[in-house]
């Protein structure tokens, strides 16, 4: 096999999903946990959001650093510091839980940012979205059994299970990532970036974030999806109590099945020219706002809706992100690329925390139900911003 399915990237790929299998059963056991402790909402909303805050935080920075001095540096460092984090989950109460999510969010800007840069500029241009969508669909696939495992966990009400699954992870990811490799382009590490310093480098990407129409208008559309996201990830697991007869795991199982096959089923359909798709990006926000509305209203009208809004919620969690970091990777200035898309993901990381963060406390005052048709209306805002951006780009 060749360019985006050839070895090393199946490779980069296999380590993707090991890293991210620990954090699909701690989607689930830390908000369980959490409110067998008497945690709020509140409370349970912070400290899964804590994870993609600092992600969000950090991100920026970690482009920045790995396209000065590649990817493989920093690989191995991180892993480490992943692997002691997996490990505070198995001795602590929620105080230590939260400092593992920080550990891990700072973990995860360096790890996404540095198989995402690889394959961005080791791939040739054709096979770019290919690559992207592969890790995309490699950082969800422990979605699908994740969950599942991690209610198991939960109903034996046996820890050593728990804490045998995160030392094997841990030890797993550590085999893998320390025998990768991504072999860098000739000069292209250095390309842009000579005599630059990260954190200068950063500060010019802020002042883009409003002056470059391209990365706000995705930035904001992928902020306001994945507030979606992150709602649904961190209070499914305590909404489905409401539904008769629906079941997180079912529903976060079928959502990361979407995710998986849709991406994987379509990796070679993704745009990968730098065209501006406005009916692609707003179909899928139309998927978007369906999904919220079918999750908030199926306390009164049943499982069968909740199923359906977990369907239509990964078609759109599938496309949506590899579809807009394609386009990015075309028409982003070449010598700030890496901390530029950064930035974009971090919007991502921001959105999914807000989530848990802000959602929690509105869910506190009100109802899961408005919650999420709060939810609807964010999708809806950002679909009309799809919509008048594409004109805006057209007109350029």
């Amino acid at each position: 096999m060749k360019g985006a399915l050839s070895w090393p990237y199946l490779r980069l790929y296999l380590l993707t999903l090991l890293y991210f299998s620990a954090n699909s059963i701690l989607n689930v056991i830390i908000p369980l946990k959490g409110e067998a402790l008497g945690a709020s909402n509140t409370t349970i909303g912070v400290i899964m959001g804590a994870y993609l805050l600092t992600t969000m935080v950090f991100r920026p920075w970690a482009g920045g650093f790995i396209q000065r001095y590649g990817p493989i540096r920093v690989l191995r460092i991180l892993l480490t510091v992943h692997a002691f984090a997996l490990l505070l989950y198995t001795f602590t109460g929620l105080e230590g839980y939260f400092l593992a999510r920080v550990l891990q969010g700072i973990c995860t800007a360096f790890f996404s940012m540095a198989l995402q840069l690889g394959i961005i500029d080791t791939l040739p241009d054709e096979d770019r979205s290919q690559g992207i969508s592969m890790y995309s669909l490699c950082s969800y696939l422990p979605g699908i059994f994740g969950p599942l495992l991690a209610i198991g966990m939960w109903q034996t009400g046996e820890i050593s299970v728990f804490v045998i699954s995160m030392i094997s992870i841990a030890i797993l990811t550590g085999a893998v990532g320390f025998t990768a490799r991504i072999e860098q382009k000739p000069g292209e590490e250095a390309s842009g970036n000579e005599g630059a310093k990260p954190g200068a480098a950063m500060m010019r990407a802020m002042g883009q974030l409003m002056s470059n129409s391209h990365l706000l208008r995705c930035g904001v559309l992928m902020l306001s999806a994945s507030v979606v996201f992150g709602a649904v990830t961190a209070f499914v697991p305590l909404y489905v109590s409401e539904i008769k007869g629906g079941s997180a795991a079912v529903y976060l199982t079928i959502q990361a099945t979407v995710v998986v096959a849709a991406r994987f089923l379509l990796k070679s359909r993704l745009p990968s020219d730098g065209q501006w798709r406005a009916s692609l990006v707003g179909g899928m926000m139309l998927l978007l706002i369906s999904a919220s509305l079918a999750v908030g209203l199926s306390a009164s009208a049943g499982a069968a809706l909740f199923y359906a809004g977990a369907f239509m919620l990964g078609i759109a969690q599938a496309l949506l992100y590899p579809t807009l970091t394609t386009y990015l990777s075309f028409v982003l200035p070449k010598a700030e690329r890496g901390v530029l898309i950064g930035l974009f993901i971090a919007t991502a990381d921001l959105g999914v925390s807000l989530g848990g963060i802000v959602m929690g406390p509105i869910a506190d005052l009100t109802s899961y139900s408005f919650m999420y048709g709060l939810c609807a209306v964010i999708g809806a805002a950002a679909a009309a911003f799809a919509v008048r951006g594409s004109k805006m780009i057209n007109s350029k």
